[in-house]
């Protein structure tokens, strides 16, 4: 990548953080854009991009941290000076703003093949996908399809909450989900204490991994990630039932735990779960590629309003999406055509998309 561009090179200004987890009041906060700074008259790109961090300097590497990671005596870039954000590896360029709220909605251009095209770009590049889920895959009858996923080895991990967990393996222990049977859909007698039966039962093992090497729990989404060396990621709240034991209750450690795979990632799909969606939205880099499925339009287009200007929303029932993506890598296994193709070439800037396409409402986020 040429800097060329970079017309006036000065030096950042660094200053020590006087203390652990508090810094001089100019510290520069990043954005998910990539970031290079200019220190010993050269540029050095910053790691671990990712926004409302600091950059804190060592030698000749530069690196995003959070407030609370940062310890006496690190040298923190101040202001903006020798700071040059990039919003495309490809084109370099001198003035990148930040936008916030950009959510301008226009019918002007379709965007109905973005199933199509995600099915492809997986198939046909090899890319996995970091799943970002929440229960309602269970309750949509999506987690077939995504144990599906998992055993063709198209899913990298997966990264969610409690209530995922639980109500997977309440359906693969008692055929409920909330207590509604999952073949009738009709309230099962007693069933809405099948959810706290599975946290029992789990409890009994120790681990959901325990549970499954003990042949108690034998399918669903928690066995294929298990017997697939699929990692998972199971952040607590308030809310949570049990908690089962898997799940990390210290948010702090919750969210490294995120942030360690997001990090790696190479395609986001947040299916069903603004809580987790937008908090893997702020701690993705622009670069890496995200998709919000959700039955709320409010939802995919909040990720845009927070800034990841990276999303892509589809409004939609996710059980049908995951139906119909599962459906069209079979069909392209069945063609035996090898093509690369890039998901996200040819999407205008600037802009909201919205169209509508069978059944679907399709937002294309972009922003400035």
């Amino acid at each position: 990548m040429s800097l060329n561009k970079f017309n006036i090179n000065k030096n950042v200004l660094l200053k020590k953080a006087p203390m652990d987890k508090h810094v001089p009041n100019d510290f520069y906060s990043t954005t998910n854009y990539t970031t290079f700074i200019y220190h010993n008259n050269q540029w050095i790109k910053v790691k671990n991009q990712r926004m409302d961090a600091l950059i804190v300097v060592d030698k000749y590497e530069a690196v995003c941290k959070k407030l609370r990671d940062i310890k006496r005596g690190d040298m923190v870039v101040c202001g903006d000076t020798g700071v040059k954000i990039i919003k495309d590896d490809n084109d370099v360029k001198e003035d990148i703003s930040f936008s916030f709220m950009n959510n301008y909605v226009s019918s002007e251009r379709r965007n109905d093949m973005i199933i199509k095209n995600l099915a492809k770009d997986i198939f046909y590049n090899n890319k996995k996908l970091t799943l970002v889920a929440g229960p309602v895959v269970v309750h949509t009858g999506g987690d077939q399809y995504i144990s599906q996923l998992i055993r063709q080895n198209y899913i990298s991990c997966l990264l969610s909450g409690n209530a995922l967990a639980v109500h997977d393996i309440e359906k693969n222990l008692y055929g409920t989900s909330l207590g509604v049977c999952a073949k009738s859909g009709k309230v099962t007698h007693n069933g809405y204490r099948n959810h706290m039966r599975a946290i029992n039962q789990v409890m009994k093992y120790g681990s959901i991994k325990k549970t499954v090497e003990a042949k108690v729990l034998k399918s669903g989404i928690m066995y294929e990630c298990i017997k697939n060396n699929v990692p998972f990621v199971l952040a607590g709240s308030l809310r949570d039932d049990g908690p089962l034991p898997d799940t990390i209750t210290d948010m702090i450690k919750a969210q490294d735990a995120y942030s360690k795979h997001l990090q790696k990632a190479e395609i986001v799909l947040v299916l069903g779960t603004m809580l987790h969606g937008i908090a893997s939205g702020n701690m993705l880099p622009a670069r890496t590629k995200m998709i919000c499925v959700d039955i709320n339009a409010a939802v995919v287009t909040k990720l845009s309003d927070r800034g990841s200007s990276q999303a892509i929303g589809l409004v939609t029932d996710v059980g049908l999406f995951l139906n119909l993506l599962v459906t069209e890598i079979s069909n392209l296994k069945k063609s035996g055509r090898r093509k690369i193709i890039n998901l996200f070439s040819d999407l205008p800037h600037h802009r909201t998309y919205r169209s509508v396409y069978g059944g679907f409402i399709v937002y294309t986020l972009t922003s400035r």
